[in-house]
C-alpha cells in the first residue's frame, strides 16, 4: 500500500462534463501569502518566500563551464528561464550520503505552459549520471504552485558516483509553449548525513499501511501556514485550523523519526459565493526533510466542503530522509471565480509508530504516474473459491433453463397457429 493518488466519484463522468463545461479542467495555481487565520481578502497572493540569509548564485548554461559551488548547509538563490538548463557544483565526501534540492516557484498569476516544470539530477563532473533524473511538473496536478525535488548520491552504495570530489547538480526547465514564459525563481540546497550502521527501514518498501489511526483527541488550534520552506509553520500530532485564499500556498512542517509515520488531512470548507466545478481545485502535498517529493493529492473542488487525505512511508534510505516534514495546501486560483474570500481549513496531523500492511488477497495492482505518486487500475481478478464456482455455475444453470423455457413457451404459442386450417 502507498500514499499514491486515489481520485474521489467527484471526478466521475458527470463532474468531469461540468469540467469541461466551466473551462476549470486545468487551471493554474499560484504562490500564497501566509494571513493571520482567520484573515479574509488582502490583496494578492505573495510569492514563495526565501530563505532570508540565502546567498544569490548564478548557474553555469554549460557543463563545460565552471558551475557556481551550491554552499553546504545554506541555501542559495537562482531563476531560471523555459528552456534553459543550468549547472551547479556540489562537493561530495565518499563516507555521507548527499541530497541536493531544487524548489521552483513561479510567479503569482504566471500560467506555465502544459509541459513546463522542471528535471534536477545529479551528475559526476564528466558528465556521467548518479542515477535517474527527477521531473516535477508544473500543471501535473492542476496548478503552478511552488514545487520541490532532489537529487541524492548515498554513500556505500557502489556506483558511478561513490568518489569524493565535485559533482554536477544539473536544473532544466521545460517548455512554456503556451504558457508564461517569464524565469521562476529557484532556491537550492546541499545536506549530507551519515548514513546508518543499520537500515533505519521498519518494514521492507511497500509493506507500510496507509490506514490512519485513531484521530487525535482534543480542539482545533488556530494556525498561519508559511509561504515557503523556510518560514513554515510547526503543527504536531493534533487539530489545526487556519484559511487559505484561492491561489495560496501554505506550508507546514511536523518531525518525522526513524520508526514513525505521517498521517495528515486538510478538509476545506465551503467557499462563499457559487463556485465553478474546479478539477484538481484542492491539494495537499508533502516533501522530506531534504526537500524531496514524497507524495502528492488532489481532489475537485466546487465551493463545498471536500478532504484530501494522505499517508508517508516511514523514514529510510529508499523513502525519505527523518527530520522535518512539510506540508503544503493549496486552493486553485479559480476557486474564487477571480475572488479572494479566504475558505476555512482543517488540518489533522498524526505521527505514529509505523505499522506494517496487512496481508490480504490480491488486489489492484499499483503503477506510478510520472511525479511518482501511485495509480490504482484493474488488477488480474483471482481465481474464484469454490463457492462463487457454485453461485456462478448456479447463475449460469438457471439463465439457461431461463432460456430454454422461453423457447419452449415460444413454441408452444406458434403450435395452435401451425395447426390453424387455411381460410
Amino acid at each position: 500500500m502507498t500514499g499514491g493518488t486515489r481520485r474521489s466519484a467527484r471526478k466521475g463522468t458527470c463532474a468531469l462534463r461540468l469540467a469541461l463545461a466551466a473551462g476549470a479542467l486545468v487551471t493554474p495555481m499560484t504562490p500564497a501569502a501566509a494571513a493571520p487565520a482567520g484573515a479574509g481578502s488582502a490583496g494578492p497572493p505573495a510569492a514563495y518566500r526565501t530563505a532570508p540569509d540565502a546567498q544569490e548564485i548564478h548557474g553555469a548554461r554549460t557543463a563545460t563551464a565552471t558551475p557556481p559551488l551550491v554552499p553546504s548547509g545554506r541555501t542559495a538563490t537562482d531563476t531560471i528561464a523555459p528552456g534553459e538548463r543550468k549547472f551547479y557544483a556540489v562537493r561530495l565526501d565518499d563516507t555521507s550520503d548527499a541530497y541536493v534540492s531544487a524548489v521552483a516557484a513561479p510567479r503569482p498569476g504566471g500560467t506555465p505552459g502544459l509541459r513546463d516544470g522542471i528535471d534536477v539530477s545529479l551528475r559526476r563532473a564528466d558528465g556521467v549520471p548518479c542515477g535517474p533524473s527527477r521531473h516535477r511538473s508544473f500543471l501535473a496536478e492542476g496548478g503552478a504552485y511552488p514545487l520541490a525535488d532532489h537529487a541524492e548520491r548515498l554513500a556505500g552504495t557502489g556506483g558511478p558516483c561513490a568518489a569524493a570530489g565535485i559533482y554536477h547538480f544539473v536544473v532544466a526547465r521545460g517548455d512554456a509553449d503556451g504558457g508564461d514564459p517569464t524565469p521562476v525563481a529557484l532556491e537550492l540546497t546541499a545536506v549530507t548525513h551519515h548514513p546508518p550502521v543499520t537500515s533505519n527501514s521498519t518494514a521492507p518498501p511497500g509493506t507500510w499501511t496507509s490506514e490512519p489511526p485513531s484521530e487525535p483527541a482534543g480542539s482545533a488550534k488556530g494556525i498561519a501556514g508559511g509561504r515557503g520552506f523556510n518560514d513554515a509553520a510547526d503543527v504536531r500530532t493534533g487539530t489545526w485550523k487556519d484559511t487559505i485564499r484561492p491561489g495560496e500556498t501554505r506550508f507546514y512542517r511536523t518531525p518525522v523519526t526513524t520508526g514513525h509515520q505521517l498521517f495528515a488531512k486538510a478538509t476545506f470548507g465551503d467557499a462563499p459565493g457559487r463556485v465553478p466545478y474546479v478539477a484538481n481545485g484542492v491539494r495537499m502535498g508533502l516533501n522530506d526533510a531534504a526537500r524531496g517529493h514524497v507524495t502528492n493529492r488532489t481532489d475537485g473542488y466546487q465551493g463545498r466542503a471536500v478532504t484530501v487525505p494522505l499517508a508517508a512511508p516511514p523514514p529510510g534510505r529508499d523513502t525519505g530522509l527523518e527530520g522535518w516534514y512539510y506540508l503544503q495546501i493549496s486552493l486553485n486560483s479559480k476557486a474564487g471565480q477571480g475572488g479572494s474570500e479566504a475558505v476555512p481549513v482543517t488540518l489533522v496531523v498524526t505521527t505514529a509508530p509505523a505499522r506494517s500492511a496487512p496481508a490480504g488477497p490480491p488486489g489492484p495492482r499499483t503503477h506510478r504516474a510520472p511525479d511518482g505518486t501511485a495509480l490504482r487500475t484493474t488488477a488480474d481478478s483471482p481465481e474464484p473459491d469454490g463457492r462463487l464456482k457454485t453461485v456462478g455455475y448456479a447463475g449460469v444453470g438457471t439463465g439457461t433453463a431461463l432460456l430454454l423455457g422461453l423457447g419452449g413457451w415460444y413454441l408452444a404459442a406458434r403450435r395452435p397457429e401451425a395447426r390453424r386450417p387455411a381460410e
